[in-house]
């Protein structure tokens, strides 16, 4: 009887860990299979257009996560309690929804037009520490010594990795000397600078709403109105940058076989095992597992792609890996010092999220 309770005890916990890291996998892989879903269409053009361009797996791909995302979380939508949230309460999930859910992604979507997945992978860690700066300054956050360190390290090995890009095309920026910054790279990093004010807003709305009515709105409610919203957005700002012809092969059955299984997969999925992983993990767990998602991100570039890291990424990715162990090293002690309360524990599943990155959409 005893062994038997044992083993019970160490079932979720397991099962837990196996959720996280199928989350992270799937998440890491998913700027490369962006890319081969891309190379995939240019081998099959509509009279000379990709089908499956960068814009059109954003719009569809994002209609495809919506509609499954419906069909599984219908029954958590609970009007009443969205009635309770007040006008400050909407102001921050719409400005969160519109810059984390149609900003952040085209402008990571168009980053990976321009550079390699490493580079995203890479200078997308930017979000973590920024997002722990603006922590600290607008919401008066309190960080230990091991975050400071660790973020301070792993800003370093992003700045080495753009610096030490060799000169290449579409480069914005000369600073002499073999030295310089492309386009693609100021977008990534646009978009994780984008992404962390997102997660600010949403720290903003968690820190107002009630713990009574926060808890009957669940994480999952939220990502269908986020996608929603930003999916709307994205295609009206498209439509405004690139006129009414940009979507013409937006309903291109080839597009939408290869769009319901990304959207399920990368999307979907992901956020499933991400979201069950969490329920049965503490939030430290999860923040270990996901400082694994660029070495899982980079790994799938190459047996994907075929993208293997150059001299830059190599240098500055080791000193972002050396930064984001610091900063496990932190969170770790922050951690077991602190005991949150359920709400607290809503705000920091969330947060934890940062340290992911890009996720598909």
């Amino acid at each position: 009887m005893t062994k038997l309770t044992r083993r019970h005890r160490l079932i979720p916990s397991i099962s837990g860990q196996a959720y996280l890291w199928l989350a992270v996998v799937i998440f890491g892989a998913s700027g490369a299979i962006t890319r081969k879903v891309t190379e995939i269409g240019e081998q099959h053009l509509i009279n000379g257009r990709n089908p499956i361009s960068l814009c059109n797996v954003l719009f569809v791909g994002n209609l495809c996560a919506l509609i499954v995302m419906i069909a599984i979380y219908w029954r958590n939508l609970n009007l009443a309690s969205l009635k309770q949230l007040s006008r400050k309460h909407w102001i921050y999930l719409i400005a969160g929804a519109i810059i984390g859910g149609a900003i952040a992604p085209s402008l990571f979507f168009q980053a990976l037009a321009l550079t390699s997945v490493n580079n995203v992978v890479l200078i997308g860690r930017l979000e973590p520490p920024l997002t722990l700066a603006l922590s600290v300054w607008l919401l008066r956050e309190r960080v230990n010594f091991w975050q400071v360190v660790g973020a301070i390290i792993a800003f370093s090995g992003i700045i080495l990795t753009i610096l030490l890009q060799p000169p290449k095309e579409h480069m914005m920026m000369n600073m002499g000397g073999g030295f310089g910054i492309g386009v693609g790279e100021i977008l990534v990093a646009l978009a994780a600078v984008a992404t962390s004010v997102s997660t600010i807003l949403n720290k903003k709305r968690l820190s107002h709403i009630p713990a009574n009515i926060a808890e009957q709105i669940p994480l999952g409610v939220y990502n269908i109105f986020r996608t929603a919203l930003g999916t709307v957005i994205f295609f009206f700002i498209a439509l405004i940058l690139y006129g009414k012809h940009h979507f013409m092969d937006a309903f291109s059955p080839f597009l939408w076989q290869w769009m319901f299984l990304y959207g399920f997969v990368i999307v979907v999925l992901g956020q499933l095992f991400w979201v069950q992983g969490l329920k049965t993990t503490t939030i430290s767990a999860a923040s270990s597992v996901s400082s694994f998602t660029p070495i899982m991100g980079i790994l799938a570039a190459y047996f994907i792609l075929g993208e293997a890291p150059t001299l830059a990424q190599y240098v500055g990715g080791s000193v972002i890996l050396v930064g984001i162990f610091l900063s496990q090293i932190g969170i770790w002690r922050k951690n077991t010092r602190v005991t949150m309360s359920r709400r607290r524990s809503t705000q920091a599943k969330e947060e934890v999220e940062v340290s992911v990155g890009f996720k598909g959409v």
